[in-house]
């Protein structure tokens, strides 16, 4: 690694500094942390293994709650254990394409959730405002497409954020990354160059995917449920609702923390960094920790199963 007027000239290794300002009780705050990630490893585990192995939940809900489920635990696999190499063992360090490879398995796992959580909600409007139709409109055909193209959404959009970086900047005032995990702007923020085109594209890619997603899932629910409120009975009504609480369960923490998150990087100078860095964490380990907890206690067909796998006897 070469230095030059005080700044450092494409750097090796970077040295991520966990949470700015708790750094003394790390090793605490990795508790909690862990227990999140073992949790949510085995909630998540469990939903991929009872979905495969019943045939009647091989319906579009349950796919796609299979695909949230894989989502999560590689979103949550990518940051926790450096995170808690970080905290419990004081292995800061990171090699420059490792922490670029990092930062972009994150955002893209973030954005595919994203892609999933609006899939399902548009299952949700089908399958209430056109039932009839809804078969014939859920294929496997396109269920396959759908899969695949949030992925690729995902991929393809963050992909630049990492170009951007490796190829127009090349200098850096330090080295020392104030943060738990390689998240893109706190590694532009090192540059000791123009990093305006980097902002920029961070913010592009965040309205195009985040920004897309939610006002496609807001507008879903708004006629969900003037579909709902319009039912006779009140029996329907509440059955209809029933089918979307868990899912307004699961997206409501995720842009909540999601946009948080983002605005606070950018705009949200008098926030004390510990702050900022904790609603990160969180953003990016909570949803995979509540996600299989939310379906499994609201959705009765997991819970059934659940129940039988553990609890009923072989030949029962």
């Amino acid at each position: 690694m070469l230095t030059f007027n005080g700044s450092f000239f494409m750097p090796s290794v970077f040295t991520l500094v966990g949470i700015p300002g708790l750094e003394s009780v790390q090793c605490w705050i990795g508790i909690p942390f862990c227990a999140m990630y073992v949790i949510a490893v085995i909630g998540n585990s469990l939903i991929l293994v009872i979905i495969k192995k019943e045939n009647s939940l091989h319906i579009p809900m349950y796919i796609f709650l299979a695909m949230l489920a894989a989502t999560d635990m590689a979103l949550s696999t990518c940051i926790l254990p450096k995170m808690l190499g970080i905290f419990w063992f004081h292995w800061p360090e990171i090699s420059f394409d490792a922490c670029l490879l990092q930062m972009w398995l994150i955002h893209s796992f973030q954005a595919t959730e994203s892609g999933i959580l609006l899939a399902m909600a548009l299952d949700r409007y089908v399958a209430i405002c056109n039932p009839l139709r809804h078969a014939t409109v859920f294929s496997q055909k396109l269920l396959t497409h759908l899969g695949v193209g949030v992925t690729m959404r995902a991929a393809i959009l963050v992909l630049p954020t990492l170009l951007l970086i490796k190829c127009r900047l090349k200098r850096y005032q330090t080295t020392v990354i104030s943060h738990s995990y390689c998240e893109h702007m706190a590694i532009v923020k090192l540059a000791a160059e123009d990093i305006r085109v980097n902002k920029i594209y961070g913010l592009f890619v965040a309205f195009a995917i985040l920004g897309f997603d939610i006002i496609f899932i807001t507008m879903s629910y708004v006629r969900i449920f003037i579909t709902v409120f319009q039912l006779p009975q009140k029996e329907a009504r509440v059955k209809a609702f029933n089918t979307c609480v868990a899912h307004i369960c699961v997206f409501l923490p995720f842009y909540l923390l999601a946009f948080f998150s983002f605005f606070t990087h950018r705009f949200g100078s008098h926030i004390p960094p510990y702050v900022h860095i904790l609603l990160s964490n969180l953003y990016l380990l909570v949803p995979p920790f509540l996600n299989p907890i939310v379906y499994g206690v609201k959705t009765k067909e997991i819970r059934r199963h659940v129940w039988k796998m553990f609890v009923s006897s072989p030949n029962s």
